[in-house]
This record gives C-alpha cells, sequence and structure tokens, in this order.
C-alpha cells in the first residue's frame, strides 16, 4: 500500500522511537548541567558528554548535539559586545567629507597637512564606559591628540583636538 515492505516501515519507526528516547536523554543531560551552570554553551556540552564515559547512550556528534538543541530552543545565544559610539540621526549639519573621491578631494601630500578624527570605545574593568577620541595625521598616521572621558560629549571630544 505504502510501497515499502511491513519490515522497513517498523525498523524505520523503531529508529524514530530510539532516537526521540535518545534526544530527551540529551536534553535532559542539559537541563541537569545547567541548573549550575546556565550560560555553558553546547561545545563546552559535548565535550562534557563525552567526558563521562558511564554515559555511552550519549555519544552524538557535535553537529546532532546542536540540532537536538536547536529543535527544543535550548541553545544559548552569544552576547555581543556592542557598544553605541555614533549617533547617526542627530540635529547637527553634516559637512562633506573631504577626503572621499570627488570634485573636492582633498590628498595629503606632507605631515600635518590634513588631521582626522575618531572615537573607540574602551573597556574598563570597573564596567563603566570610556572613549578615546583620537586626531591623527592623514599623510604621517602620527597621533596628534587624544583624550580619555567618560560620555559622548563635544567639549570631551575637543580636548583631543587642544
Amino acid at each position: 500500500f505504502m510501497g515499502i515492505s511491513r519490515q522497513a516501515y517498523y525498523k524505520r519507526d523503531r529508529v524514530y522511537r530510539a532516537r526521540l528516547e535518545q534526544d530527551q536523554k540529551l536534553i535532559n543531560f542539559v537541563r541537569e548541567i545547567r541548573v549550575r551552570q546556565p550560560c555553558i554553551g553546547t561545545r563546552k556540552l559535548h565535550s562534557l558528554m563525552h567526558a563521562e564515559r558511564e554515559k555511552q547512550e550519549l555519544h552524538v556528534g557535535r553537529d546532532r548535539l546542536f540540532e537536538v538543541l536547536r529543535d527544543h530552543r535550548q541553545l544559548v545565544r552569544r552576547k555581543r559586545a556592542y557598544h553605541k559610539t555614533t549617533d547617526s540621526h542627530h540635529r547637527f549639519r553634516c559637512h562633506p567629507n573631504l577626503l572621499k573621491p570627488g570634485p573636492q578631494q582633498v590628498i595629503a601630500t606632507r605631515p600635518e597637512q590634513v588631521w582626522v578624527g575618531d572615537i573607540t570605545y574602551l573597556s574598563t574593568a570597573s564596567g563603566n564606559p570610556a572613549y578615546l577620541s583620537l586626531v591623527t595625521d592623514a599623510y604621517s598616521r602620527k597621533i596628534v591628540g587624544y583624550h580619555v572621558h567618560g560620555s559622548l560629549h563635544a567639549d570631551a571630544v575637543a580636548q583631543a583636538l587642544r
């Protein structure tokens, strides 16, 4: 009727049920570990699983473990280190970038002719944000001025230029 033998049907059903049982054991193992370490990742779980030799039924590959955890919504999301340093939607006038190719392009031919500025985020042990403002010579790439500050206010950034 279905185009396969009765034996193949029941064999597939047995394999499917065995896989479901193994998935449930994996999820129970993961929940047991995550009670103590809630943010442990899948790769570390995989190495822990293989370190415990007495649990032979839990030996699955890394990709299979990822698949099972994804199906049961047990993957730990990565936390990206993102710190906002630019507000592109401000109310101030935007000046054209004269260093970009175009009719008014400025090309530095000697030191101290063109200076460029940039702001970058610094991570601190206290967790408070710190920002580093740099003024760099475009020709020699030498840092002309810098200032470390705790906010993105214009007066703190102007200190680097002074």
